[in-house]
């Protein structure tokens, strides 16, 4: 079975693995819903680290960067351990907006809460984990995009039921405001997504970005991404003593060699002249 592989094409996913994997940069369009089966699942954002395992639920917010680290669970021949088993459940906002429609939904008031949550366990909830499992492992087992629909209801009436409050953080179908420009960018300069990426999560067209980012930065966005990463650099090679191959993915370089060059470029010295 190919991983991740889809149960209901762009809504429910199925990840399995056996060998720890991180992956780099992830962006999320939907707000998402993630049943971790077994293993360990680690989410880190400009705001937040979360970590949940098997058993538990982890609410995404729309509109994020973030890097996973994905864990296998401790080998357990007894227990058919070693793996690491998710399902990815994709609230797509035409869906939501069905959904909104049919029941009669929606935001009382503008969510203030984090933008991601670890989901109280229930009885309820715990059913519902273990009816959507054999079709994640059997990929013989044919869901019915009215079956999968049903599912993705079924989840969301039950995380409305365990935690009303998140009516407000559900369905909010407002675009994203502007907001502030400079936050943003400092909190994740160290992402490497496309300029238009940047643009979207910032509520901007990517003119209008351009010409906010200039008007607040004094430079273009790519000339400043790479200045400020490259001074990160500096700043942890020189006073936290890290070397400069544990880090340069993390500061949204692709390769080693492309941050030395960048770097000995910009200081006139190799990086690695400042390890200790």
């Amino acid at each position: 079975m190919e991983s991740p592989a889809e149960i209901l094409p762009g809504v429910i996913f199925y990840s399995y693995l056996s060998t720890e994997r991180r992956e780099k940069v992830c962006f999320w369009n939907h707000h998402t819903l993630i049943l971790q089966v077994s293993g360990q699942f680690t989410l880190e954002t400009s705001v937040q680290t979360i970590s949940m395992n098997g058993g538990e639920m982890l609410l995404i917010g729309r509109n994020q960067l973030g890097t996973l680290t994905k864990t296998p669970a401790a080998s357990d021949p007894s227990a058919g351990g070693g793996h690491y088993e998710t399902i990815v459940i994709s609230l797509q906002e035409d869906l939501m907006r069905r959904i909104a429609l049919e029941e009669k939904l929606e935001a009382q008031q503008k969510y203030i809460g984090p933008p991601n949550l670890l989901i109280p366990s229930n009885e309820f909830l715990r059913g519902y984990f273990q009816s959507i499992i054999p079709y994640a492992r059997n990929s013989g087992a044919a869901m019915t995009d009215e079956m999968g629909i049903l599912k993705v209801k079924e989840g969301v009436k039950l995380l409305l039921l365990a935690l009303p409050g998140l009516r407000n953080f559900l369905f909010d179908f407002s675009d994203p405001s502007k907001i502030d420009l400079e936050k943003f960018m400092l909190n994740n300069f160290h992402f490497n997504v496309p300029i238009e990426k940047f643009a979207q999560l910032t509520g901007r067209s990517l003119a209008a970005f351009k010409r906010d980012f200039l008007k607040t930065f004094g430079a273009p966005p790519r000339h400043w991404l790479q200045d400020k990463r490259l001074n990160e650099a500096r700043h942890l090679i020189e006073t936290k003593h890290v070397k400069p191959s544990a880090i340069y993915l993390d500061l949204g370089f692709e390769s080693l060699s492309h941050f030395s060059h960048s770097f000995k470029k910009k200081f006139g010295f190799a990086p690695t002249s400042l390890v200790i």
